[in-house]
């Protein structure tokens, strides 16, 4: 490992809690500098990345076999470590509350082994107040310590971009804080060891949680204005992509598409705000609606398709319908809170037969969370509408090879993207 410079930080041993898409390159940066324990709950996880085997795709083969990593199961093993990094999902339930529960276990186990002088950051995203009104609360229970006298707490906000190979953990701005002056520095010295683009330390952790929670809910809004006006410009038929070219002739207009809004972040992190504004007694109306509109853009598609196949004299009932794609974005295998299991559930219950064709998600996986089976072999002649849903490179090829052989006669083709050439499509949102 390579030689610390600063002596206030260099005997960091550090715990890494949850490996997916956030964890593991957090882990394997920290690696290179500190003792660094990668620890899931997963048992499966732990043999994939003990093989050096990421399914998530974020660490190479070669970069986990020349770290120093340790990854365990077993909480016992981070009993040496002083420096806890919570990195475990923060999701919603179905009726769109936040579901604290992954944070809160995390935050218990990690309690079990609390010493005097140990650090805990946060990079789940949460709503503003979360580590220090319910996560610091549970250390002092489990650990027997004090908040701020015997134990410190951080937050420092994940940037992950699944998928993206520019924008990695090293090239992100980080933004850092802690629970007290002395700490904030700590945690921002720490962070800066392994992030060449700088850190950012916000005033207190509070701030910190709620520079975070707005910056996806910022994108969710102005993608759910676009996705109204691709609404509104339907009805005045006009095409959303002509009138969104020409408006962004102005220096200052915001190049934002229409599309499906899913994934770990955009689609939830809203709810964390709001969740916490309407206990403080505030109902936010634009983040609501917003995450609204964005919520219901499936259905728009889903009617959007049927007229379409109408106007060709197709019935959608019993036609087949090939979506390409289910992950929540394009080339990565991350499906989570994919808005395209509502789509393509929208069109089975118009009887339609729909096949959902995608290279890039773990087939098995897909099975048992969604009992779905996505199809490995297209069939030529089939189809009487493909709808592309989600950009991967990968289908480049399918359409320059010609996307025509697998549909029937008369067929109809939707690009949900605003990315394939306007000869080839029947519409686009």
């Amino acid at each position: 490992m390579e030689e610390i410079k600063n002596p206030e930080i260099k005997e960091a041993r550090i715990a890494i809690i949850g490996l997916g898409y956030v964890g593991l390159p957090l882990a394997i940066e920290f690696g290179k500098k500190f003792p660094t324990i990668g620890f899931d709950i997963n048992p499966e996880r732990i043999d994939q990345l003990n093989e050096a085997n990421d399914l998530t795709n974020e660490v190479s083969k070669e970069d986990l076999i020349k770290s120093d990593l340790l990854f365990s199961t077993k909480i016992e093993s981070l009993n040496e470590c002083n420096v806890f990094i919570i990195t475990v999902p923060t999701p919603v339930d179905k009726k769109k509350v936040p579901n604290l529960f992954p944070i809160e276990s995390a935050t218990k186990a990690i309690g079990s082994v609390l010493k005097r002088n140990d650090i805990v950051i946060y990079e789940s995203t949460v709503y503003p107040g979360l580590t220090e009104e319910i996560c610091a609360p549970i250390l002092e229970k489990i650990s027997g310590l004090k908040y701020n006298l015997d134990f410190f707490c951080g937050y420092s906000p994940e940037r992950i971009n699944p998928g993206d190979r520019n924008h990695t953990i090293t090239e992100i701005v980080k933004v850092t804080s802690g629970s007290t002056p002395e700490i904030a520095q700590y945690v921002d010295e720490l962070y800066k060891t392994i992030i060449p683009a700088g850190t950012f330390m916000a005033k207190d952790i509070k701030t910190a949680e709620a520079a975070k929670v707005i910056e996806n809910t910022q994108r969710d809004v102005n993608i759910a204005l676009i996705n109204e006006l691709s609404i509104v410009f339907d009805a005045l038929n006009l095409d959303t992509k002509h009138v969104l070219e020409a408006a962004q002739t102005k220096w200052n207009f915001l190049p934002f598409k229409p599309g499906l809004v899913g994934g770990h972040c955009i689609g939830v992190d809203p709810y964390y705000l709001t969740h916490k504004s309407v206990a403080e007694g505030y109902k936010p109306e634009m983040i609501l609606s917003g995450r609204k509109i964005n919520d219901d853009m499936p259905s728009f598609i889903v009617s959007k398709i049927e007229k379409l196949m109408s106007v060709r004299d197709i019935d959608i009932t019993l036609s087949n319908i090939l979506i390409l794609g289910f992950t929540f974005k394009e080339n990565c295998p991350d499906y989570r809170n994919t808005k395209v299991i509502d789509l393509y559930k929208g069109l089975t219950k118009k009887a339609a037969n729909v096949d959902v064709y995608d290279p890039w998600p773990n087939r098995s996986q897909i099975k048992k969370d969604f009992n779905l089976n996505l199809v490995e072999v297209l069939t030529e002649d089939n189809y009487d509408g493909v709808i592309h849903a989600v950009d991967h490179s990968i289908f480049k090829e399918l359409y320059e090879s010609g996307i025509e052989k697998y549909c029937k006669s008369n067929y109809i083709i939707f690009d949900v993207k605003h990315s394939l050439p306007e000869s080839m499509i029947t519409s686009r949102l």
